[in-house]
């Protein structure tokens, strides 16, 4: 059965590493708030780093995601210690087989990044959607990028325009207070994901952007 969105987009911060912006995040609205865990991000953050930053998060019952890339078990049980996220993101090649083993693991729910730039990437998703929780579109990196999402490139949005899927799915990719209702027509995404759009520099989150982009979604 196809999963049906509700009218208004949710959110989600992703790569927070300030105290500064975990509120923005949360006073904003935020639904998700996402810790990234890849030593090549400028946004990389110790799990037990994240865990200190947590707390108002959870306070407000906000999601609290871990994003990793091709994680180890050794990876998965620090994030799982450090952390204990709601979610647990995989942006990385990780196989269904993979998922499902993250999953069996650390006893949380999963959402598998896809990188997107053409139909047939969309069609990647439906080998997932029986081992997630959610599913995210992000834009496929450069063949020379040395990080898989976080780059803010964007894709052709029209390309998920009415397809419908098993698992509630995030639209990430280029995302900014600017543009996003624009996507959010065009998608019509239950979740939409933003990173380096709320940022005035490489890993280096501005409060007012997250706060504008909150506003931006909800004016949508």
């Amino acid at each position: 059965m196809a999963y049906l969105h509700p009218m208004t987009a949710k959110t989600k911060i992703c790569g927070v590493s300030t105290p500064e912006a975990v509120r923005a995040a949360v006073e904003g609205g935020a639904a998700y708030l996402g810790f990234v865990m890849f030593p090549k991000s400028p946004r990389n953050i110790a799990p037990d780093a994240a865990g200190r930053l947590a707390p108002p998060a959870r306070a407000k019952n906000v999601q609290i995601v871990a994003l990793a890339v091709d994680p180890s078990d050794n990876e998965v049980d620090e994030i799982m210690t450090g952390l204990g996220p709601d979610l647990i993101q995989l942006h990385g090649k990780e196989t269904p087989a993979r998922v499902r083993e993250i999953a069996r693991r650390s006893g949380r729910g999963i959402i598998k990044a896809l990188p997107i730039s053409e139909s047939s990437d969309v069609a990647a998703a439906f080998a997932y959607e029986t081992v997630v929780d959610h599913l995210m579109f992000d834009a496929k990196p450069p063949k020379d990028a040395d990080r898989p999402g976080g780059l803010g490139g964007a894709f052709d949005w029209a390309l998920l325009a009415g397809r419908r899927f098993q698992r509630p799915w995030f639209l990430a990719g280029g995302l900014d207070s600017w543009n996003v209702a624009e996507a959010i027509a065009a998608a019509r995404p239950p979740i939409v994901d933003v990173s380096t759009g709320v940022e005035r520099g490489p890993g280096l989150k501005d409060p007012a952007l997250i706060t504008a982009f909150l506003d931006a979604v909800r004016r949508a």
